[in-house]
């Protein structure tokens, strides 16, 4: 039977002793060195290259999120879980910026302790199902503030005449339903293309559609 050979790294000793006590009960682990703080770990890693570090976020001196940084751009075999009292939204997302392939609380439970353990070493990515909403959220913000900024450069006005041009309407239909002239949609249409950097109308429609831009249409 392969081990998955892992570090443990935590400045307390008592939570190592337990999470290595926790792990020599499974055959298919072993813990092959630890470390108290992120120095001690980037050197365990480079000596003896492991399957998996168990991190916790906070250490003394460099962060566990700077060795995780540093451990997966030095050795991409090596995978990284970080462990951590608390679901700080700030520490997550640094985490995964850092190459994290798991995210756990130290709530967690011995047995999805070691099923985590299992996905992380199987090549999967994981996060605990306390912070798995948050995730979602902050992917749906982004997605919000680039489809926002997909129309910055336009006024309320062109965005009118864009969500009119992207439901098929002519010049002189848009004129009629804003109240302008022709001449002047003619013109507003002419800014969107330039602005959105595309040829056509059919285009313009398109980029429309894709980017939700009835969603910030100010009645």
């Amino acid at each position: 039977m392969t081990k998955h050979r892992i570090i443990l790294v935590d400045d307390h000793e008592v939570v190592r002793l337990g999470l290595k006590a926790l792990l020599e009960r499974h055959p298919h682990f072993e813990v092959v060195g630890e470390a108290s703080s992120s120095r001690e770990a980037i050197e365990l890693v480079s000596n003896i290259q492991p399957d998996v570090v168990v991190m916790d976020v906070r250490l003394p001196g460099t962060s566990g999120i700077e060795a995780c940084e540093e451990i997966t751009r030095r050795f991409p075999t090596t995978k990284v879980i970080m462990l951590t009292s608390y679901a700080e939204d700030e520490m997550l997302f640094s985490a995964i910026r850092a190459g994290a392939s798991g995210y756990i609380l130290k709530q967690i439970g011995g047995e999805d302790l070691i099923h985590a353990l299992e996905a992380v070493s199987r090549g999967e990515a994981l996060l605990d199902p306390a912070v798995t909403q948050r995730v979602f959220q902050e992917v749906r913000r982004a997605v919000k503030e680039e489809e926002a900024s997909a129309f910055a450069h336009l006024s309320q006005q062109e965005k009118h005449v864009l969500l009119l041009v992207s439901e098929g309407k002519t010049n002189r239909e848009i004129a009629k339903a804003l109240f302008l002239g022709e001449g002047t949609v003619r013109n507003y249409v002419s800014s969107i293309l330039s602005k959105l950097g595309v040829s056509n109308r059919a285009e313009a429609a398109a980029y429309a559609v894709e980017h939700s831009l009835r969603e910030y249409i100010s009645v």
